[in-house]
């Protein structure tokens, strides 16, 4: 099963029961109505913000080069709207076939209206919850095992040694023109040569 489908199915899930169990909820305490359905939106959201949330983890842990990174955008985008339509479609089945009064205004309702905004409940915070997933994982790791820093490390030291063998010439050569340029540093005496020697020999 694609993975976008079965997380959409999942949150469909949530959805028709969070709302099934509203309706039921809302017959015993009709006052608390504001209330309870609160919570029942911050139950869907915080259903799709762990699943996100370990999403976002698992893929930086995989593709430590945010280039290489899946597609968790098209992912979540496609499971909210796998779970705006099918918990749309499931919610008016139930509210037509059992007892329970669901709250469903029609199955176009349903389809359209209701399952946008709940795309829009499951995709908005799992966006977030991936980013913050991905940023943990990437705040967590030690400074030694930075992938950005393991990347050109090779190339870094090989470029480090030649600036130091460069360097090292650099100051001998300095030296050595320093040195002839002192007059006091030491010359070599070489003896005198007598001219009359070479006649009588």
């Amino acid at each position: 099963m694609n993975s976008w489908l079965l997380r959409g199915l999942g949150l469909a899930v949530v959805h028709v029961v969070v709302r099934v169990l509203l309706g039921a909820a809302l017959i015993q305490w009709p006052l608390q109505g504001s209330l309870l359905r609160w919570a029942g939106l911050v139950v869907v959201i915080l259903a799709a913000v762990a699943w996100a949330g370990l999403d976002g983890i698992r893929d930086r842990r995989a593709h430590p080069d945010p280039d290489d990174g899946d597609d968790l955008t098209m992912r979540w985008l496609a499971a909210g709207a796998v779970t705006g339509l099918a918990g749309g479609f499931v919610t008016w089945l139930v509210d037509t076939i059992t007892a329970i009064p669901v709250g469903v205004k029609s199955l176009f309702f349903e389809l359209t209206s209701g399952a946008a905004f709940t795309v829009l409940l499951v995709f908005l915070p799992a966006m977030v919850a991936v980013g913050v997933g991905r940023y943990l994982v990437r705040h967590d790791k030690p400074a030694d095992d930075d992938w950005s820093e393991h990347s050109n490390r090779p190339e870094r030291e090989h470029a480090m040694a030649a600036q130091g063998a460069s360097t090292a010439d650099s100051t001998r050569d300095t030296a050595a023109t320093e040195a002839w340029r002192n007059e006091e540093a030491p010359t070599e005496v070489f003896p005198a040569v007598d001219p009359g020697r070479n006649r009588d020999s």
